[in-house]
């Protein structure tokens, strides 16, 4: 099966997961077409106003934890959108700033940052680093059956010009079919269709209309009538890419949707025809039996809102590889802990996608409207709704050490939307804090836009130079 191809936005864990496995970052960039990226920025979610945007950026608002900086920001500045004061990141990305000098060493930052990159080329990038550096064997085959001991392990797989391919642990990539954990072990899967509804893209890569054109430092997405486009900016192109409910549109209207967008903002006009995926959103009921643990789309697939896919994978395999087990007895606990963090995870992940359909208030179309109805919300995220009724979204709220999204992404995106803040009684030192918490933000933001390049000038700089290696 081919790869979908199209996931081309990172969150800053793959930093971490390049620099584990000894990649360089400036290798990375120019072989993969990647770019800084600082966080997704949302047009159109609220309401559908020209005005309406807002930034879920990378990094945390400056002083969170510290005051009660939603309270203050609604009681005093709320003319201001809140990301904006809170944060001097969504100033960066407004402007095309990079999040780091070319002095900064590979993979260390001054401002939180992941990457848009092209997936195809990273994939490629990816097997050679393996084969070269990691000491990975690579078989190229079909696979024609599965071979299985009398306990129900995975004895081997036969494939086409190689035999039998034997091994004691199997990890299931092999995409959408999913076909060991899903196929060969019957592994149920959890359609989550009733809750995101979105199940089709069109994507497309346009040009630019010069060469130095600057390159977008956030992901943007802009909502549709029935779902929402993505614009992601590489150094030689933009990825767009229109996302959207078969239920609620056809393929003909989302791709005038996608055309539509993509002229308006500065693309060609004839653009090549864009690619048609399906997908059904959900997850398998396990990832892990007996001795094969699925990773990637044979585990699950969530639309590409907020960037979830390549997280989890990373997720995965960091697990993976943390907690291998040593033999075949060990292997059911680490696989019992596995399933029960990632059944965990899922949940997580759907919660936050969903949270931003849930506080629309666009009434132009019955898909935002469906979005709303009460059946289609999972229970754990009424219930947070409900708490957040009378105080923001706290650290508590989601306990685990490795969230997926931390409380602070949820303040981002509920007043970013236009919730309101639950009234707490902020004492005046409390206020006062806050205020100087945003006076910071306000002081760092002025100070990086002077000393911080754009983020076309770093690419470039880095494909010619490197970064300095510590």
């Amino acid at each position: 099966m081919a790869p979908i191809g199209v996931g081309e936005g990172t969150w800053p864990s793959m930093r971490d997961t390049l620099r584990r496995i000894g990649v360089s970052e400036s290798d990375f960039f120019r072989e993969c077409d990647a770019a800084f990226k600082q966080g997704s920025r949302f047009d159109g979610w609220a309401t559908g106003a020209a005005v309406d945007y807002y930034f879920h950026p990378f990094t945390l608002p400056w002083g969170y934890g510290e005051a009660d900086l939603a309270a203050r920001w609604q009681e005093a500045h709320a003319a201001v959108p809140f990301a904006d004061l809170a944060s001097f990141q969504p100033h960066l990305c407004t402007a095309g700033r990079a999040p780091k000098q070319a002095a900064t060493p590979e993979f260390a930052a001054v401002a939180n940052y992941g990457y848009h990159l092209d997936a195809g080329k990273f994939g490629q990038f990816l097997k050679k680093h393996c084969l070269e550096r990691l000491g990975v064997h690579y078989v190229p085959d079909h696979v024609l059956a599965i071979a299985s001991h009398e306990n129900g392990d995975i004895a081997a797989l036969r494939t086409a010009h190689h035999g039998l391919l034997a091994g004691d642990l199997f990890v299931d990539c092999t995409g959408m079919r999913s076909l060991l954990l899903g196929q060969h072990y019957d592994t149920p899967f959890l359609s989550q269709r009733h809750v995101l509804f979105n199940d089709s893209a069109l994507a497309v890569q346009v040009p630019y209309t010069f060469e130095d054109s600057p390159i977008a430092s956030q992901t943007t997405s802009t909502a549709q009538q029935a779902g929402w486009i993505w614009d992601i900016g590489l150094p030689g192109r933009r990825g767009v890419g229109h996302v959207y409910s078969s239920a609620h549109t056809s393929d003909e209207d989302a791709e005038r949707a996608l055309r539509s967008y993509v002229a308006a903002t500065g693309g060609p006009a004839d653009c090549a025809p864009p690619r048609r995926i399906g997908f059904q959103p959900g997850y398998r009921a396990r990832f892990w039996q007996r001795n094969c643990v699925a990773i990637g789309l044979s585990a699950g697939f969530i639309e590409p809102l907020e960037a979830s896919a390549l997280a989890l994978v990373e997720l995965s395999a960091a697990m993976l590889s943390d907690e291998m087990p040593a033999t075949r007895d060990t292997m059911d606990i680490v696989a019992r802990r596995f399933n029960e963090v990632f059944r965990y995870r899922w949940e997580r992940v759907i919660d936050f996608l969903k949270l931003h359909y849930v506080l629309s208030r666009r009434t132009d179309s019955s898909y935002w409207h469906d979005n709303r109805q009460r059946e289609s919300i999972p229970a754990s995220l009424s219930e947070l709704l409900a708490l957040w009724q009378h105080r923001a979204p706290m650290r508590g709220d989601f306990p685990r050490i490795e969230e997926v999204f931390p409380a602070a992404s949820y303040q981002y995106i509920l007043y970013g939307m236009g919730a309101a803040v639950p009234p707490t009684g902020t004492r005046r030192r409390d206020s006062a804090a806050a205020d100087g918490y945003f006076r910071e933000a306000a002081e760092l933001t002025r100070r990086m836009l002077k000393a911080l390049p754009t983020n076309r000038e770093l690419i470039d700089h880095v494909r010619r130079h490197g970064l300095p290696r510590i």
